[in-house]
């Protein structure tokens, strides 16, 4: 789409997928506009169905920031089909960005097919592992939970600046001076991150679903499994028996939950083990949406960590 010199949309028109990324944009847009959000309040984007009036959003859209295929996966098709001419920013694709592989076997979830979750134990030989997998969290063979490394978030709010200094460039300097003081902020909230968990690094802990591989990563701590990859798909009983061995094996310190989904399964692997629960939250479901709620996210995740490992809580 090109962007003409006197074109300002500044207003309306800027549409972002879920709640990390629309903090992020709201905090560069500020004092020009508010983004609109779709997947609010405490709905995931791994079962999200699209309303009509939010299709048509779509529709009237001059620019949308989102994620990427594998995690909003209610966008895909729309995306591929949108009649309105709006410049779609796909954030997973920001250069620079650092991009993992997914984690797969052991004490993770094997990957899925489709609707059909099932072990590769027993396939049948030549079975390819190459294939396009339907599962949520396969972008081309990565993990898409990129917005839980805040440095990640540096890049993707240079690259929500950039499209927006190009879509309506008479705004530009406000743009440009949120994103400097947002890229202090985020530097800030690292280093206050590194000292949160830095007394809890090496305590094995277990997780809902495999969704901070980025945070870990980015701040030496380390889950030892997921009770699902996929959150579409509830783990068999089988599987919830060899996380629970898992715990007692590790002596996990904690398991974590997320709001967005039943606490049952947690409660079924600790049962009987000296292991705590505890919540951890990559999408801000029980947060406001804004510009504050990237750091409430990161905040907290550091926050249940530490407490639960160190039995604070």
């Amino acid at each position: 789409m090109a962007f003409s010199a006197t074109q300002t949309f500044a207003m309306e028109g800027v549409v972002t997928s879920i709640k990390p990324v629309h903090s992020l944009v709201a905090a560069i847009i500020d004092g020009t506009g508010e983004p609109q959000l779709l997947v609010k309040g405490a709905a995931s984007p791994h079962t999200y169905t699209m309303r009509p009036s939010e299709a048509g959003m779509l529709e009237d859209a001059k620019v949308i920031f989102w994620v990427g295929e594998g995690i909003e996966t209610f966008l895909e098709k729309p995306l591929d089909s949108l009649a309105g001419g709006a410049k779609v920013v796909t954030l997973s694709e920001t250069p620079g960005i650092t991009l993992l592989d997914m984690r797969e076997g052991g004490a993770f979830e094997p990957h899925s097919h489709g609707d059909e979750e099932h072990d590769h134990e027993g396939e049948e030989a030549g079975h390819d592992h190459g294939e396009e997998h339907a599962d949520h969290h396969h972008g081309h063979g990565k993990d898409m939970h990129v917005w839980l490394d805040p440095e990640n978030a540096r890049l993707m709010a240079r690259e929500i600046t950039s499209t927006l200094v190009e879509a309506d460039p008479q705004n530009a300097a406000t743009y440009e001076k949120n994103a400097a003081a947002l890229d202090e902020r985020l530097g800030k909230l690292i280093s206050d991150t590194e000292k949160t968990v830095e007394p809890v690094r090496g305590k094995p802990f277990i997780v809902f679903h495999d969704a901070y591989h980025y945070f870990e990563n980015r701040f030496g701590v380390e889950a030892a499994g997921s009770i699902t990859v996929s959150p579409e798909q509830m783990p068999s009983a089988q599987r919830l028996q060899e996380i629970r061995d898992k715990v007692t094996e590790l002596n996990a310190a904690c398991v974590f939950a997320e709001p967005q989904f039943e606490p049952k399964f947690v409660n079924i692997v600790t049962e009987g083990t000296d292991a705590r629960t505890g919540m951890l939250d990559p999408e801000g479901a029980n947060i406001d949406q804004g510009p504050d709620l990237y750091f409430t996210l990161v905040g907290n995740l550091a926050k249940s960590l530490a407490d639960c490992l160190s039995g604070a809580e």
